[in-house]
């Protein structure tokens, strides 16, 4: 029975999945006007996302399954409390409409449970969470250069709109969906596929069929952040943000490596807006509300998976006690956001254009 209940939740998780980072990675494209219907970007995306998973997604389920914590440690009962804290979180940021890191609130959760059993690899979560830094920097970085590249090409005249143009920003958006299938179906299956309940090929092919499901019924709030309300975009912007995250995302995902694709798109649109208009970028609320929500997930998941186990499995009062307090301040954090988003708002119009 509770298998049952694993894999239901599993693929509920994939299902948000596709709202939160396969959706997000067309939302260039449908920013730039290279595709003009949501659907039609939601459904390119599916597509991509899905081929990416069967195609590539087995190195990062393996690294989900059995890179972070022993394998032996990852029993059904633990796969459910993982994908609860998990969908938990990754739920609440699709509800905000935020573009949230799959990699962060799965590797959040099975931290949670290693820390409570104790039986981390230190050396590999070391590793994991500086490539979650490293990528975003560099896509900012590469955006902000070819940015203010393609700027004074464009000041010279020497920058004109072709349709090939679109045919190049559509093809890029469908890599970087690709990407994503390679790296985020993991965050779903992994857990399963550590408890031994499915293998590596039936995980990638029924966590990929779900994800690409999510971005086509869930995914519109998460295209049109992205899209439109961080940053207005012309094709080559498009092009460029596009091509840096399936590249850095599908290198990362050779490797094993589960990085936060939506970080990754959202730092190279924060590099694109800053080449072409400076710091006022950093104004707008919804990329500081996008920063929050970054800090707090990973948090929020492992603070929540270490709380199940120890009520659940380890009957540990006084953790129970000291990690429900950390929740419910995590819970004031958030609170104290909004009240200083409120009053930002105030000083800052968050519907402005950039």
């Amino acid at each position: 029975m509770l298998e049952y209940v694993a894999i239901a939740i599993s693929l509920f998780f994939a299902l948000n999945i596709g709202a939160s980072g396969a959706a997000a990675s067309m939302g260039v494209a449908y920013g730039a006007g290279a595709i003009p219907k949501a659907w039609q970007a939601l459904l390119i995306c599916a597509i991509g996302v899905f081929s990416g998973a069967v195609l590539g997604g087995g190195e990062v389920v393996k690294t989900i399954s059995a890179g972070i914590m022993p394998q032996e440690y990852i029993t059904v009962k633990i796969v459910l409390i993982i994908l609860i804290s998990a969908t938990s979180s990754l739920f609440l940021a699709n509800l905000l409409g935020i573009p949230l890191s799959t990699s962060e609130v799965t590797v959040g959760a099975v931290v949670g449970v290693g820390i409570a059993y104790k039986v981390l690899y230190v050396k590999s979560l070391f590793v994991i969470m500086s490539f979650w830094v490293i990528v975003p920097i560099i896509a900012f970085i590469i955006a902000l250069v070819f940015g203010k590249w393609l700027y004074k090409l464009r000041i010279k005249g020497l920058l004109k709109d072709r349709p090939i143009l679109t045919i190049l920003l559509v093809l890029a958006g469908f890599f970087e969906a690709f990407s994503a299938g390679m790296n985020n179906v993991a965050n779903a299956v992994g857990p399963l596929v550590g408890a031994g309940m499915m293998s590596v090929t039936s995980g990638i092919w029924l966590g990929g069929a779900f994800v690409a499901l999510g971005a086509i019924l869930l995914g519109k709030r998460v295209l049109e952040t992205n899209g439109k309300k961080i940053v207005r975009f012309e094709k080559t912007e498009g092009i460029l943000i596009s091509s840096t995250g399936a590249l850095l995302v599908g290198i990362s995902s050779i490797f094993g490596l589960p990085v936060p694709l939506t970080q990754v798109t959202s730092s190279s649109i924060i590099g694109i807006g800053m080449a072409k208009n400076g710091r006022r970028i950093l104004h707008k609320q919804i990329v500081r509300k996008i920063v929050r929500i970054w800090i707090v997930s990973p948090i929020f998941s492992l603070a929540i998976s270490y709380f199940l186990v120890q009520l659940f499995l380890e009957k540990d009062f006084y953790a129970i006690v000291l990690i429900g307090s950390i929740i419910v301040g995590t819970l004031g954090i958030i609170s104290l956001m909004r009240t200083m988003r409120e009053e930002e708002s105030s000083i800052y119009d968050s519907g402005e254009g950039i």
